[in-house]
């Protein structure tokens, strides 16, 4: 639960000296993507305005690690407090090597697979 303790935690960590001379430009940069943002959409490009999006996600992700560092379950706990065994990120990190090439393969099967099945004006729509 929010409590006004966390918000003056979360405004003194944006507003007070030095950090508002480290972190001024996190504001000023999602402001300046969204702008770019608008201003893309009707260029007729699509992959500027989806870059514009992630870089968006990114800069609020961004802005929620910067208000909340360290604490993962805001204002009780720290990442430190909640981080896992070490034995379980060892059995965390052998299932992802087993399983990410097994997937990675997949999709380059499917891909290669279906690839090339269309020709140009054909499909649903």
């Amino acid at each position: 639960m929010w409590t006004p303790l966390a918000f003056e935690r979360i405004a003194a960590r944006w507003f007070s000296l030095p950090n508002i001379l480290f972190f001024w430009w996190v504001p000023v940069a999602t402001a300046l993507v969204a702008f770019a943002a608008w201003r893309w959409i009707d260029s007729g490009r699509e992959a500027l305005p989806f870059l514009a999006a992630i870089a968006l996600f990114l800069l609020g992700y961004l802005g929620l690690l910067i208000s909340n560092f360290p604490y993962l379950v805001p204002p009780s706990l720290t990442i430190w407090q909640t981080a896992a065994a070490p034995a379980t990120h060892i059995f965390m990190l052998m299932g992802t090597l087993v399983l990410l090439p097994i997937i990675l393969g997949y999709m380059i099967f499917v891909y290669w697979i279906f690839g090339g099945k269309l020709r140009e004006g054909e499909g649903y729509h």
